[in-house]
């Protein structure tokens, strides 16, 4: 299989913050995940549970084995396919995946999406090291491949990784089977779609370096650069763009980075337009953003904030907390179509399906509006006009909103990790439906 359109424009951001740079005594974890226009993004929670011995879990195109024993995610993941963009378990691990191309070719036939290695790497780990030997054993087993697209002509690609817990964080990158593992200590870190580990390697895959000697890419003498060795020497439109928003992303990191980045600077990162990181290019936009909040102090609970609609400058990040009672929302759960799905049927993606969940419906109606302000607003000031001319406040007041039920969303996150308000066992579970029910009344 190979990509439908070499350079057609994709891309995703992620980020982390690991104390000193963080401005509080976490790890902060950062997620766009940039889709097809169209696409619907859900968040799903998943309990934890056991498994019989030998059982086989049915991933979005492949079968794997299962283990006897999974831990609670919660996932925000394309409604279409098993795994997921982006997600955290219930022991403060969280996972973000890019797309990449490199020298190694992207398999034929269907095999584990990225995504999928991501859900299972959740389901299966207790820490962000854990995780990244997870997907190796299992690239190692199975491999990576398949349509990651909803639509008949293929869009594959191979992935890399951001990996966070509570103490550190780690990049995995890939390419086919192979892979390489860099761990952060501290500082910031960011990955785009393209290859960013250089000689610093932590691990990897114990034929990287023969197999990049026997493919002719590397001569075995002096340092081995991952990047250097295995990133295409022509490279893709797309992977021109991944560079400068990547470059982007690292200046916006290090502008922070003296120990002052928090939560909100995470959302504003990603909210950044100019840069292309809240991404609004073609076919190709934000379909959905995370960002998460992991204390070192194992006492206090890590905080997971997911919006579950597109465009984060006009979205609410809404607080998630594994707690008692944590159930699913169904307001961000999108219909099921069994065994009439097109994804289920072959060939698969030949016709379309309407996955759209309520909270998604509510909110591109009242994207709408806040667009057509915008654009009026903008028209007003370049004909010179006063702005209080505007007939269309109704949009502007949905962003106030919005923004409201936010800053209530973050004064819960601070009074958690300063202690003023001791975590209420029987209401932390709830925390995420509570929000998403206020968002469905503010577009009601």
């Amino acid at each position: 299989m190979a990509s439908s359109s070499p350079d057609a424009p994709c891309s995703c951001d992620c980020f982390v913050a690991v104390p000193p740079a963080s401005a509080v005594p976490a790890v902060i974890f950062a997620k766009n995940s940039d889709r097809p226009r169209d696409e619907v993004q859900e968040v799903v929670f998943i309990p934890a549970g056991t498994h019989t011995p030998g059982s086989r879990l049915q991933c979005t195109y492949i079968e794997v084995e299962q283990v006897w024993k999974t831990h609670a995610v919660i996932l925000s993941r394309p409604s279409w396919l098993w795994g997921a963009e982006m997600g955290a378990n219930e022991h403060g691990v969280c996972i973000g995946n890019e797309a990449v191309w490199t020298k190694e070719p992207v398999g034929e036939g269907e095999a584990l999406l990225g995504m999928d290695l991501l859900r299972l790497a959740l389901e299966r780990s207790g820490t962000a090291k854990e995780a990244v030997h997870v997907i190796a054993g299992l690239l190692e087993r199975y491999g990576q491949g398949g349509s990651c697209r909803e639509e008949p002509v293929p869009f594959c690609y191979h992935n890399t990784f951001l990996l966070a817990d509570r103490t550190e964080a780690w990049v995995l990158e890939t390419a086919g089977r192979l892979w390489a593992a860099q761990q952060i200590q501290g500082g910031a870190r960011n990955i785009s779609n393209q290859l960013s580990i250089g000689t610093d390697i932590s691990a990897e895959h114990p034929e990287l370096r023969s197999h990049a000697k026997a493919q002719g890419w590397w001569t075995g003498q002096g340092a081995f650069d991952f990047a250097e060795v295995f990133s295409l020497t022509q490279q893709p439109v797309r992977m021109e763009a991944a560079k400068a928003r990547f470059r982007a992303g690292c200046e916006l990191l290090q502008q922070r980075q003296a120990g002052s980045i928090t939560a909100e600077v995470m959302m504003g990162i990603l909210r950044d337009k100019e840069s292309g990181i809240c991404m609004d290019s073609g076919g190709f936009r934000t379909t959905a953003s995370m960002v998460s909040v992991l204390p070192q102090d194992p006492t206090k609970p890590c905080v997971h904030f997911l919006t579950a609609t597109p465009d984060p400058s006009r979205s609410v990040f809404k607080p998630f907390i594994f707690g008692v009672g944590v159930s699913q929302a169904p307001q961000v759960l999108s219909p099921t179509f069994g065994a009439q799905d097109p994804v289920r049927i072959l060939p698969r993606f030949q016709s379309q399906v309407d996955r759209r969940h309520l909270l998604y419906r509510g909110h591109q109606a009242a994207l709408q509006l806040m667009e057509d302000e915008q654009v009026t607003l903008g028209a007003l000031l370049r004909a010179g006009r006063r702005l209080d001319c505007c007939g269309q406040e109704q949009g502007r007041q949905l962003w106030r909103k919005q923004q409201d039920l936010e800053r209530e969303g973050l004064e819960a996150l601070r009074r958690l990790l300063t202690g003023e308000q001791a975590p209420p066992l029987q209401g932390l579970g709830s925390l995420f439906q509570a929000f998403v029910e206020k968002e469905c009344q503010v577009y009601a």
